[in-house]
């Protein structure tokens, strides 16, 4: 496939420092962007889905609204295509790969445009209303543009992260979004209108100001509410860590070199992040969705038909910033610290609230199951593929005659269970963090450690020797 692409690097292995440039280059460029409000927007009703910003990578209202969510959309259909069979590549072989990461590239062009004239003509992100109506539609058709170039501009940034960079830009973009938010909701000293909130007693955005100030005002409920929310982050950084750490090690030997040989690590989470961005995304298109057309159908003042049927029945509806009604109640997070705190007060638990949160932790534990089997076989990190991968290093099992098809079956015995149980594993704590009330999102808190977690293995396997001397202190 012919598609404009960025050029890779001619020599094999960048050095450290070339690498933290072009890192940090679209690191500063992604905040810029989110800066950069859309010209011609009106009313913003997306700006109160705080979740699905944190989970897309994106700052609605900006030129990167529509954030990594064209990524992850066309990443999706293409697995559960190639995994259900429907759609049969071969990414097993180089030329597979190539096929269908060009594809994945088509689907995301596809996607960027699709998603940006959903976001605008279905009021997520409109003109001002009171324009007349030429008008309007010529600024409707403007910030669909605007929206396309973010969405490429976002689609070629994560290339040169792949290609240029440290990890994949995905996950540095959901990284680079959620460590903000952490930093603003525990220590920023403004309140929600932006003003200092010392002397103007309204409470500040950062907990950790509220749990002080609600100390000294003689409100040990509110100091309670924000320690369980900086305790929840803690407990849910540790599990993370801790779970990271975990890992397999296969001995291996050279086949010609006797007394010499490596272990062949196989982590206990095995898929990584990717299964939790991709079950989180699928909720948050499934939530931005229900709303946009839930907007659609009260604009048009619909009560009949197919429109407003599959809103009130299937999708279901929201009452202000909650679902009430359909699939999206029913795998939303809520949070039951407030409600155990509510409890207090009001004398009553909310017991949909338990049962809410039990189904969204299923959803997210089955979800990142199903994932992690499908990112194994597209991604090439199958019994089959590593079995190649090992013989083609020269490495062997001690004890076991050299054949691919030996190594693959002792190789079965590991991936598939770790697949298995790393998904369970790491879409629990994602729905743990959801609903224990930890700061921002819970799911965005655990990406997070994770993709700090690998980016760290990454450069300190890579890069010890050729970074700086601190950085090296540091790493070790």
């Amino acid at each position: 496939m012919n598609l404009p692409e960025i050029k890779g690097p001619e020599q094999k292995r960048l050095p450290f420092k070339e690498k933290l440039k072009w890192t940090l280059i679209v690191l500063v460029l992604f905040f810029i962007l989110s800066n950069i409000e859309l010209y011609g927007l009106g009313p913003n009703a997306l700006e109160q889905f705080e979740f699905l910003a944190i989970i897309l990578g994106a700052s609605f209202g900006s030129l990167l609204s529509l954030g990594i969510g064209p990524i992850v959309t066309a990443s999706i259909v293409l697995q559960l295509l190639n995994g259900s069979g429907l759609l049969k590549i071969d990414t097993t072989t180089h030329d597979g790969r190539v096929f269908f990461q060009g594809l994945q590239k088509v689907l995301a062009l596809f996607f960027i445009i699709f998603e940006a004239l959903i976001y605008v003509f279905m009021g997520g992100l409109s003109p001002d209303p009171g324009l007349a109506p030429a008008v309007f539609r010529n600024v409707q058709l403007l910030l669909v543009a605007q929206l396309c170039l973010g969405g490429l501009i976002v689609l070629f940034m994560d290339e040169v992260i792949n290609k240029w960079g440290f990890g994949s830009g995905i996950s540095l973009f959901i990284a680079a979004g959620v460590s903000s938010q952490v930093f603003i909701r525990a220590f920023s000293p403004l309140t929600q209108s932006g003003m200092l909130a010392f002397g103007t007693g309204q409470a500040p955005v950062g907990v950790v100001w509220v749990f002080f100030k609600s100390l000294t005002g003689g409100d040990p409920l509110n100091a309670m509410r924000a320690l369980f929310s900086i305790l929840a982050t803690i407990v849910v950084f540790g599990f993370a860590v801790y779970a990271q750490a975990m890992k397999v090690e296969i001995p291996l030997s050279f086949g010609r070199v006797r007394g010499h040989g490596i272990r062949w690590p196989l982590n206990f989470i095995y898929t990584s992040n990717i299964p939790v961005i991709l079950v989180a995304a699928l909720i948050a298109n499934l939530q931005l969705w229900a709303r946009l057309l839930q907007g659609a159908v009260e604009k048009r003042e619909l009560t009949m038909g197919i429109l407003h049927w599959v809103s009130a029945h299937i999708f279901g509806q929201f009452s202000g910033n909650s679902p009430v009604s359909g699939l999206v109640k029913w795998v939303y997070s809520p949070n039951l610290l407030n409600e155990v705190f509510a409890a207090f007060t009001s004398g009553s638990f909310n017991w949909i609230a338990l049962v809410q949160a039990g189904t969204f932790a299923i959803f997210m534990m089955g979800g990142a199951v199903v994932f992690s089997m499908f990112w194994v076989q597209t991604a090439g990190m199958d019994a089959r593929s590593q079995a190649k991968q090992i013989m083609s290093s020269g490495l062997q099992i001690p004890g076991f005659r050299r054949d691919e098809r030996v190594l693959e079956s002792i190789l079965k015995r590991y991936i598939f269970p770790l697949t298995i149980m790393g998904g369970l594993t790491v879409g629990f704590l994602a729905a743990s963090a959801d609903v224990i009330g930890a700061l921002t999102s819970g799911t965005g808190i655990l990406l997070t450690v994770m993709i700090i977690y690998r980016l760290y293995e990454e450069i300190a396997q890579q890069h010890m020797m050729d970074m700086y001397p601190m950085l090296r202190k540091m790493m070790a």
